[in-house]
């Protein structure tokens, strides 16, 4: 039986793509290396809290089925690539999982087929890392015998206003004929196709989009440090400034950036350039100033429970541990950088956070608060890293013996804002 599609890489990215393809009305199949992904999928678990259990279900009722078995791929003519691109231990690029796909999909490459990479990695990744694998383990050639492209990812975990559908899909081919081919494969899954120039267009545009945060949440970041020195309001200067209804982007500082994509592509980024030869400035300080922000926070600890003896000792509660608000994912959440800070300065942990089970910092675990009122009127300092919907202002305000907001949705004049 042909399959229209085959997913490789049933996470975050990959499985909300089998879904929209199902749902478009394409025959679907997901192949992943973890059987424990596989087998919950199997049994209408998600593995990603945005493909909810009951898509899960519909999507098995119209065929889908996920697999631990690479011999699926021979029945596809269509594979898209979404396995995950980190860094190594020392913050370079990691490809492997990259290679290894590509490699799985060498040996069943045949004419006519399209790959398509949707992994982030920095520009030349299709034509010189995924491109030669594929070639020489098929005996095939990319533009000739079968079609490669490009079309970096823009999941957005936990939002709810974009989602795949409706979120503008880049797309990229080898050569300009690859480039129909991957535009008509995601034309019927997507509202608007955008068709870059090339593959390195493409896979630049997506590092863009990102470094772009970074330098923008760590400007807001050093702003927030700077006002605080002068005595100056910084939530009144970003709203004030948020009024312009033209010429400013809104961002909002915080202890520091997370989630899987931030922190990591503009490391793509200045990799790439470094081997080119080129220094990015502006990119490398807006890096150092997001990895102080940790320390800030922790000092600024000390200097809240300085009158009451110091934070050695001291019992503090970090209330939400997450990288991102109402979502279970902590994937490089700043709090971990912050727990590790505050350790380092002899406080005594907890967490308190409705989407995180456990949190284990440098293999330690911190004791998780199940009692919010409990925790906050036990604890000497608590720290505010993620505002959960559930965290109601006002509460905290009134219930925490000392309140630390790091994220500047508390008012009253006896709260310390970042």
């Amino acid at each position: 039986m042909r399959l229209d599609l085959v997913v490789i890489g049933l996470g975050y990215v990959g499985l909300p793509l089998a879904r929209l393809a199902g749902a478009a009305g394409l025959s679907v199949a997901g192949y992943d290396l973890s059987p424990t992904v596989v087998d919950n999928l199997g049994r209408g678990r998600s593995s990603t809290p945005d493909v909810a259990p009951a898509e899960v279900a519909a999507m098995l009722a119209a065929g889908f089925q996920a697999t631990t078995d690479p011999a699926v791929l021979d029945a596809a003519d269509t594979v898209v690539i979404c396995v995950p691109t980190g860094l190594t231990s020392d913050g370079d690029p990691d490809l492997g999982h990259v290679r290894a796909a590509a490699h799985t999909v060498a040996c069943r490459l045949r004419p006519g087929m399209l790959v398509v990479l949707e992994s982030t990695s920095y520009p030349g990744t299709t034509d010189e890392v995924l491109r030669p694998i594929l070639e020489r383990g098929s005996g095939l050639r990319a533009g000739e015998d079968f079609h490669l492209g490009f079309s970096p990812e823009r999941i957005d975990p936990g939002n709810r206003r974009y989602g795949p559908r409706n979120t503008p899909k880049v797309v990229s081919g080898h050569t300009p004929l690859c480039a129909k081919h991957v535009a008509a494969f995601y034309q019927d899954l997507v509202d608007t196709v955008i068709v870059a120039s090339g593959t390195r267009e493409a896979e630049m545009a997506k590092l863009l989009e990102n470094t772009h945060r970074l330098v923008n949440i760590a400007l807001v970041n050093e702003v927030a440090v700077f006002c605080r020195q002068l005595g100056i309001d910084v939530w009144d200067v970003l709203h004030c400034a948020a009024t312009k209804p033209y010429g400013y982007a809104p961002f909002t500082p915080g202890p520091g950036v997370g989630g899987h994509c931030i922190p990591v592509d503009p490391r793509y980024l200045l990799s790439k350039a470094e081997s080119a030869g080129f220094t990015f400035s502006l990119v490398n300080a807006a890096l150092q100033v997001t990895e102080r922000m940790p320390e800030y926070i922790a000092d600024r600890a000390v200097e809240l429970l300085a009158e009451a003896g110091g934070l050695a000792g001291a019992e503090v509660l970090l209330l939400g541990v997450t990288y991102k608000p109402d979502v279970p994912d902590l994937r490089g959440s700043p709090a971990f950088a912050v727990a590790e800070a505050l350790r380092r300065r002899g406080a005594d942990l907890r967490f308190h956070d409705p989407f995180a089970a456990e949190f284990v910092v440098a293999g330690a675990p911190v004791p998780r608060e199940l009692d919010l009122a409990a925790g906050l009127g036990r604890a000497d300092l608590t720290i505010l890293l993620q505002n959960h919907r559930c965290y109601q202002p006002n509460r905290l305000a009134r219930a925490a013996r000392l309140l630390f907001d790091t994220r500047g949705t508390v008012p009253g004049g006896s709260v310390a804002h970042l």
